[in-house]
């Protein structure tokens, strides 16, 4: 077998050709090599097979001279012992070594990574030749993925069980996961140019539909009624089934369709949900936390006694416990942003030390049994929670209040929105929640509380200066006067009024409107 190693480059010339190892800078002015300029490559001419040629193999991107050479030398002895070295290297194979070799990855990007191989990536292109690797390609990977979505809408909208049956536990890959599918390939390809095994990174050239966050919507009244008249019409539809007695009203609760994936409660409907939680349920502080300081689900589950300062009334989020799959660590925060020192009003001081006294309580009780670590959110045995441990609690404790559906992470948005609410300043806020740009809270909270935007509203038609007043602009316009008018304190307090004796509440009652039926009182027994 021969083989020899040379240097050449992706650079094209004026008509797109590869200029390869004619390229004027792999070489510097000394004619020595240019390191920063190319890549090294080996050919290989295995010796005749049956058909009496010989072939040729060319393996490249190695960053070395002698990690060329020691490639080729791998590959004489694997031909030596009948392997075959001429195959091509194909997308799949190359994926693998590139995420089992990439060790900067954290373990939580990795799984992910991991999954987006395993599901999409590979079955669609692994079988291409790297270097053959196309637009077309990946392009049709989406499309297919589209196609599978419309399978999987079609069959749960089919009035046959058994079709509905089939797609059971299938979710639709949305715009935002096919953006992150593609970013996958997007640094997987990277590192494939960057050893010059491939001329250009397909995945950029590929259009996309946006990935848009969805923003905060509130449950308002009317979206609460609405919903409320859907979930009792469902569960009594699913009750006058054959198997409806098996039927589990908490169940249809959490798969009920929400006007929007991220829902806010009202400041009166989180009222509810805490007092219901105070009386109900040992993890109510951890509730209380999340409500009023907006912790992420796993910086609550990692939050130590020792990082918590009730003198001082602070509390430093530096650990999160991260859920992996099912398994659990606990690592640094998201990011370096997030990391930070959060002040805490007096109420929630005063419930993280009622909070202590029974968690002492419980140490007291296990005795030995005791597995605490310093968590301040634990199990009953002191043991750390499981980040679904908290979700799942939340979920059951929200349907047992009678209140719509959210999920935990929601409850970090009502935080912001009930903060913007009471006038707090977006700086502030982003402070609290740790975003690394107030950009990401601004656009994020400010259409969510209509209270923000009325006031914002007013302050600027404060700005300008009058020479009449706003009503008797209106009369000489034949306009309507009253509650419109700004200023007038009386049409405020009447119009106030008639919003109480319409909703059906008092002054300061936080209880959920009476002509709204608990989600409790339909659930079946």
């Amino acid at each position: 077998m021969k083989g020899s190693t040379y240097k050449r480059c992706k650079c094209r010339d004026d008509n797109g050709k590869e200029l390869g190892q004619s390229c004027p800078k792999i070489r510097r002015k000394n004619g020595t090599w240019n390191p920063r300029h190319g890549a090294w490559y080996f050919r290989l001419e295995t010796e005749a097979g049956k058909n009496a040629k010989r072939r040729t193999v060319r393996r490249g991107g190695f960053n070395s001279q002698d990690d060329a050479q020691r490639a080729l030398d791998e590959a004489k002895v694997k031909h030596g012992h009948g392997q075959d070295v001429t195959a091509k290297l194909l997308f799949g194979t190359f994926f693998d070594g590139w995420l089992n070799g990439n060790k900067k990855l954290t373990e939580s990007t990795r799984i992910a990574y991991a999954s987006h191989g395993r599901l999409y990536l590979k079955p669609h292109l692994g079988h291409v030749e790297l270097d053959r690797l196309r637009v077309g390609h990946v392009s049709a990977m989406f499309d297919a993925i589209e196609a599978d979505n419309d399978r999987v809408r079609a069959a749960q909208a089919s009035p046959d069980p058994q079709v509905r049956a089939s797609v059971k536990g299938h979710r639709i890959t949305g715009p935002a996961t096919q953006q992150r599918i593609r970013a996958t390939l997007r640094s997987c390809l990277t590192a494939a140019l960057k050893q010059q095994l491939v001329s250009v990174n397909v995945a950029t050239l590929v259009d996309l539909e946006t990935g848009k966050r969805p923003k905060p919507v509130l449950w308002s009244p009317e979206r609460t009624e609405l919903w409320q008249a859907e979930y009792e019409a469902a569960l009594d539809q699913a009750r006058n089934r054959p198997w409806g007695k098996n039927v589990v009203g908490f169940k249809l609760w959490e798969s009920m369709e929400r006007p929007s994936p991220v829902m806010v409660y009202t400041p009166d409907q989180t009222g509810v949900f805490l007092d219901h939680a105070a009386d109900h349920h040992r993890l109510y502080a951890a509730f209380h936390v999340v409500a009023f300081q907006g912790l992420r689900r796993g910086e609550a589950c990692g939050l130590r006694w020792a990082d918590v300062d009730l003198t001082a009334g602070t509390l430093t989020v530096r650990k999160q416990r991260r859920q992996l799959g099912w398994e659990v660590d606990e690592a640094d925060t998201k990011t370096e942003g997030s990391e930070g020192t959060v002040h805490l009003d007096t109420a929630t001081v005063e419930v993280l030390k009622a909070h202590r006294a029974r968690q002492n309580e419980e140490r007291l009780a296990w005795g030995e049994a005791w597995e605490g670590d310093g968590h301040v959110f634990a199990q009953e045995n002191g043991a750390p929670l499981h980040p679904a441990t908290l979700t799942g609690e939340f979920q059951r404790a929200t349907f047992d209040a009678g209140l719509p559906p959210i999920r935990l992470h929601d409850l970090r948005h009502g935080a912001a929105t009930i903060a913007l609410a009471g006038g707090v300043d977006m700086k502030v806020v982003q402070a609290m929640l740790r975003h690394s740009s107030i950009a990401i809270t601004a656009d994020t909270y400010t259409s969510v509380v209509p209270e923000v935007a009325k006031r914002a509203a007013e302050a600027s038609a404060a700005v300008v200066p009058r020479r009449r007043a706003v009503g008797d602009t209106a009369r000489t316009l034949g306009l309507p006067t009253g509650s419109q008018t700004p200023g007038n304190d009386e049409g405020r307090s009447l119009q106030k009024r008639n919003a109480q004796v319409k909703s059906g509440r008092a002054p300061g009652d936080r209880t959920p409107n009476p002509r709204i039926k608990s989600p409790l009182l339909c659930r079946l027994s």
